[in-house]
């Protein structure tokens, strides 16, 4: 019998197939929960695990092939963490030195330096124990390696699913166009980050439908620092820059998120009670965050983003990711405590 010109290739392994198969499972689960409502958090959470198992697949199959491909794989596990780590720390630790130069010394600003050194420590954490062998630090680093992948995994979830949802097309069909505020330069000025959401909504308001009459919402109040509301100054910003006045709504009551969307909601709703749809602008790196919230508030809104500043993103997107991360403590705070119960149950022996 003549053999084929082409060399067999090796069939998935059993760890491969069973990745392949959970990707597909994970990726169906994510289809069907972005068609009911793509805020979710559960969106993020699918497409990370979707990901995770396509990558683990591609490994698994990898390492089964011959020549360059086994080669590849094993490079990939043996240097990819050690590397990508050090590159990680090395950027955090670089941009929390910017954002010091910059912005100066708030907690809020130094949370990327603080990720950096925190990595070092564990690293240290793990090394230290596994010199001295000792069996209570073995077990604490074990712990704590544990919780940090926790949350290490959400934050790859939040970052890739963050990514995805800004690109979602804008909805022509809208009636509204909101504009979150942000605190003013000197108490009365526009900074450049919420010029910067201002334009976007700008450019919004333009896309929509022009028959459904549209309006747009500047939504901010009046902060103890500031002479002026944050809506009144954003409504003089706009129409200073050929705005059409008659389509402003000034919000001038709202302090957070939570108030710029429930106050908004409720100029909304007064003046389309048959029903209304909106987009909310505000920075890029706050906008998985706010349609979190919109959802959880039952406010029917798609969250876009403006551009931010580059070194500005890295702190500013692990704070975002902390709020989210206590938002569903209820789950996260359990999964820790059950991720670090053997330590607590061996060192209260």
């Amino acid at each position: 019998m003549a053999r084929s010109g082409h060399s067999a290739q090796p069939l998935p392994s059993g760890p491969a197939l069973f990745s392949y198969a959970a990707a597909a499972l994970f990726a169906l689960l994510l289809a069907d929960s972005v068609l009911r409502d793509p805020r979710r958090f559960r969106n993020a959470v699918y497409l990370g695990l979707t990901l995770s198992f396509l990558a683990l697949g591609l490994l698994a199959g990898l390492s089964r092939s011959p020549g360059p491909g086994r080669a590849l794989a094993v490079a990939a596990v043996a240097l990819l963490p050690t590397l990508g780590l050090a590159i990680l720390v090395t950027f955090l630790i670089l941009n929390g030195m910017t954002m010091l130069r910059k912005e100066g010394r708030t907690i809020a600003h130094l949370l990327s330096l603080l990720c950096g050194v925190g990595i070092i420590g564990l690293v240290g954490l793990l090394a230290v124990a596994g010199v001295t062998r000792h069996h209570a630090l073995a077990e604490l680093a074990a712990s704590a390696v544990l919780v940090v992948c926790y949350v290490a995994f959400l934050f790859f979830c939040y970052l890739v699913y963050a990514f995805v949802y800004r690109r979602m097309p804008i909805p022509r069909a809208a009636d509204f166009v909101v504009v979150l505020g942000a605190g003013l330069m000197g108490g009365v000025r526009i900074s450049p980050l919420l010029a910067s959401r201002l334009e976007r909504g700008r450019a919004v308001f333009a896309s929509l439908d022009e028959r459904n009459a549209p309006m747009l919402i500047a939504s901010g109040g009046k902060g103890s620092d500031e002479r002026l509301s944050e809506a009144e100054a954003m409504a003089a910003y706009l129409v200073e820059r050929g705005f059409p006045a008659d389509r402003l709504i000034r919000e001038d009551r709202s302090r957070t998120t939570e108030e710029n969307l429930v106050f908004s909601a409720q100029l909304m709703r007064r003046a389309k009670p048959e029903g209304y749809r909106c987009v909310v602008v505000t920075n890029d790196y706050h906008s998985y965050r706010a349609a979190l919230i919109a959802h959880d508030l039952g406010v029917p809104a798609q969250v876009v983003g403006s551009p931010t500043a580059a070194y500005f993103l890295p702190s500013a997107t692990i704070r975002e990711f902390i709020a989210v991360f206590v938002r569903y403590w209820k789950v996260n705070i359990p999964v820790c405590a059950f991720l670090a119960a053997p330590t607590w149950l061996m060192l209260s022996r």
